[in-house]
């Protein structure tokens, strides 16, 4: 016998959270445990970084609960389900993050020892996942992006592995191996959940100047915070100093940019506000493989101009020719924001390499190690031993690795996001918070459009 079609999908997410809390409890209980140090040098060594680390991982906190989750908000019905899905995929991510690295990576003596810069990492990893989310943003059901975290998460740890480890890539900002990955990993899944089918443009995408506001103030919290992303992982110190003040004058040149170009692809000279909501912060994206390089600023102000005329003309122009010749959804515009600025990003790396290696400053970059060992672990100084051309070919791989990876990655997790067993909402149904949440306005004049129609029709479908 069926169930319900009204009961089915509201049982099936906190089905899904419960069994994954409850398994994450057991796993804790059994393996996870907290360093203990034996000495009073180490316990200060462990005191410094956590003050030194600390500022920065709050910054980022606030960066991604109420930054990103405001600046999804610019869906005028859909801004309850944009802050709180962002919210929980956010904790979601980040605890299957911390299994799945403890286990392939700090697994010693039957015991996962968790330290703040595990914790840090495996926010970095979650990111990936609030990025390629929005692609699909307001057509999926909160269990198709759940289903989404769980199969990304396991994809980014191995292109990260690949891309830092093997290649020996510099990206300090994660500009390849989190911007890159996940801007192409979400147009996979895009891509593939909705096969060739043109999306009709439903009425509730158009934003409102009251959701336009909101998802502004999520732009101007992001932009300020972004500097505590992009220096988190650098060595304390000089290199530390350096992309702080790379990626402030980058974002400063965005930010101005984007008033520039936006105002000039209007005939009145009026601004768009997507526009500003993202190009603002594409200096951010671009920078942040290059910020802790020898550079002088009048670069880092070049590319954050350069990465927001990109953002801009790709939201005016490139987004609307993938939509109509390869049917691409881009519901937030992941690949203006992300693709296009982390692809110039990219490029001005290798450029960096070639042009550093002839510096007689002897200033090289440096970063804490993202992936296995712990925060004292250091890449730096003469490219590995590679030397300069070829630490630029490996640049140039690991942007090719993550974009390549990450979209066949994307392609076959989309497909599997179609199982009508995870009720995907029906097109009328979409961006509109009453599918999920119980409105004031439902509750005080129920009627044929009710939650319980609403969830049939979303399985049906």
């Amino acid at each position: 016998m069926a169930v319900p079609p009204s009961i089915y999908p509201r049982r099936l997410l906190p089905l899904f959270l419960g069994l994954f809390q409850g398994a994450l409890l057991l796993f804790f209980a059994l393996f996870v445990t907290y360093d203990e140090p034996s000495t009073q040098v180490e316990d200060t060594n462990l005191a410094n970084q956590v003050y030194s680390t600390f500022p920065f991982f709050q910054d980022i906190q606030v960066m991604l609960v109420v930054g990103l989750g405001l600046l999804l908000t610019f869906l005028p019905r859909y801004g309850f389900s944009a802050l709180t899905h962002n919210f929980l995929l956010l904790n979601f991510s980040m605890q299957w993050a911390l299994v799945l690295q403890g286990l392939l990576h700090h697994f010693h003596h039957g015991h996962i020892h968790l330290d703040l810069h595990k914790l840090l990492i495996s926010e970095f990893a979650a990111v990936t996942v609030l990025i390629s989310v929005g692609a699909i943003l307001g057509r999926a059901s909160p269990c198709q992006l759940l289903v989404m975290a769980t199969c990304e998460i396991p994809i980014y740890l191995a292109s990260e592995w690949v891309i830092v480890t093997c290649l020996g890539v510099l990206d300090v900002g994660g500009t390849i191996t989190i911007h890159i990955f996940s801007c192409y990993f979400g147009l996979g899944v895009s891509k593939a959940l909705f096969r060739a089918a043109q999306q009709p443009l439903n009425p509730k995408e158009t934003p409102t100047p009251s959701s336009d506001l909101m998802s502004l103030v999520g732009t101007l919290i992001l932009w300020v915070f972004w500097p505590s992303f992009v220096a988190v992982l650098c060595r304390p110190g000089d290199a530390q100093h350096r992309a702080i003040l790379n990626t402030l004058l980058a974002m400063s040149a965005s930010a101005i940019t984007t008033v520039v170009t936006s105002s000039l692809l209007e005939r009145d000279g009026k601004l768009s506000p997507g526009h500003l909501q993202n190009g603002s912060l594409a200096g951010g994206v671009a920078i942040g493989v290059v910020a802790d390089m020898a550079m002088p600023p009048v670069a880092a102000l070049a590319l954050g101009s350069l990465s927001a005329v990109v953002c801009v003309l790709g939201f005016r122009f490139l987004s609307p020719v993938l939509g109509r010749k390869l049917t691409l959804h881009d519901q937030c515009g992941i690949h203006n924001l992300h693709g296009l600025p982390g692809i110039l990003g990219g490029a001005a790396s290798v450029v960096a390499v070639l042009v550093a290696s002839k510096d007689t400053s002897g200033s090289h970059p440096s970063q804490l190690s993202p992936v296995g060992g712990n925060a004292s672990e250091v890449v730096e100084g003469q490219w590995g031993g590679r030397g300069a051309g070829g630490q630029a070919l490996c640049q140039a791989a690991g942007l090719a690795v993550a974009a390549g990876a990450s979209l066949l990655a994307g392609l076959l997790t989309g497909a599997a996001l179609r199982l009508p067993c995870l009720a995907r909402p029906p097109e009328r149904l979409c961006f509109d918070d009453s599918l999920y949440f119980k409105m004031q306005d439902q509750a005080e004049s129920p009627g044929p459009d009710s939650s319980a129609e609403e969830g049939a029709l979303a399985l049906k479908e």
